[in-house]
């Protein structure tokens, strides 16, 4: 198969959900080989930040990359948009720290980049291999990632966080030609108690309910939903019966099974090529993700 670019310039504009920045991304066309690279256009030099593991440098509340000093926040979505296009080489422009959240899925971005036409390139597209299987534990998260060789890409993620709302469950991307209907529109989640946390030490600047999940365990009065309301600008939030804030209804049942795909697909675009092989995750996280991936790094053909 041959590498993939963009046909031609497309943007998309929101607000970033950590810094709660107004920006805008500009996808830009890419020569064979280039790979996925951001570009701060708000810096004097227009300095290039890659979209490799080794520039990451934090991933408390999303995956931050950085190179020379030059920050890219939350850039998981956009790189899961952009493996799920099939794109290899893409340039990002972007006028601020942060990518906007949108709906907290990646439904809008890649369908921003398909309408922008996928145009086959000349080189052969370079997929990495492994030869064995590669597993990270990480006990004192409960997370575990297990990649095993294969001559496709399939994924498979499940997650338990013992809740009563939050059922166990599992998501399965066979193909990642699903990843459009299956796995982009998947929004991010968070229980109640997170976002207090979030909302008390300003962490979420641009977040509102309508970017996220809301899962509620067990009685919220009615004066702290009042008081959620107001910091959210809205006349008033209930908590459905299914135990969802503000009636969000899901697309899916397994609907943060799907996301946290989605999360694991972006995040193992840092490798910076496509990789083949089975991945089978169990409650994956950035921190998990972007450790598995340099695990990977080590054991490769």
């Amino acid at each position: 198969m041959k590498q993939q670019t963009i046909k031609q310039s497309v943007s998309i504009s929101g607000t970033g959900l950590h810094t709660g920045q107004k920006g805008t991304l500009t996808f830009n066309p890419a020569p064979e080989h280039h790979g996925i690279k951001f570009r701060r256009i708000d810096i004097e030099g227009q300095p290039i930040v890659e979209a490799r593991v080794e520039n990451v440098v934090d991933t408390s509340r999303g995956t931050t990359i950085a190179q020379n000093g030059v920050r890219v926040y939350t850039v998981e979505h956009i790189l899961a948009s952009v493996r799920g296009a099939g794109i290899d080489n893409i340039l990002i422009d972007i006028n601020c720290e942060e990518p906007p959240i949108q709906d907290g899925s990646a439904k809008n971005m890649i369908e921003t980049l398909k309408s922008a036409g996928i145009v086959e390139q000349n080189a052969e597209r370079e997929y990495l291999r492994i030869n064995k299987e590669v597993k990270y534990i990480n006990e004192k998260i409960g997370a575990e990632i297990t990649i095993t060789p294969a001559d496709d890409f399939r994924m498979e993620v499940s997650v338990d966080y013992n809740s009563k709302v939050l059922k166990p469950q599992t998501a399965i991307l066979e193909d990642m030609s699903d990843f459009e209907k299956e796995i982009s529109p998947c929004r991010t989640f968070v229980f109640f108690h997170e976002l207090e946390m979030l909302l008390k030490y300003n962490l979420i600047k641009g977040g509102d309910l309508s970017t996220a999940i809301v899962f509620v365990e067990g009685f919220v009065g009615e004066e702290e939903l009042q008081r959620v309301a107001k910091l959210f600008n809205m006349e008033s939030v209930g908590v459905h019966e299914g135990g969802i804030l503000n009636n969000t209804t899901l697309h899916f049942e397994n609907e943060p099974a799907r996301h946290k795909l989605l999360d694991l697909i972006g995040d193992m675009a840092l490798l910076g090529k496509p990789i083949l092989g089975h991945v089978k995750a169990f409650k994956p996280g950035h921190l998990a993700n972007t450790e598995f991936v340099k695990l990977i790094i080590e054991n490769l053909e």
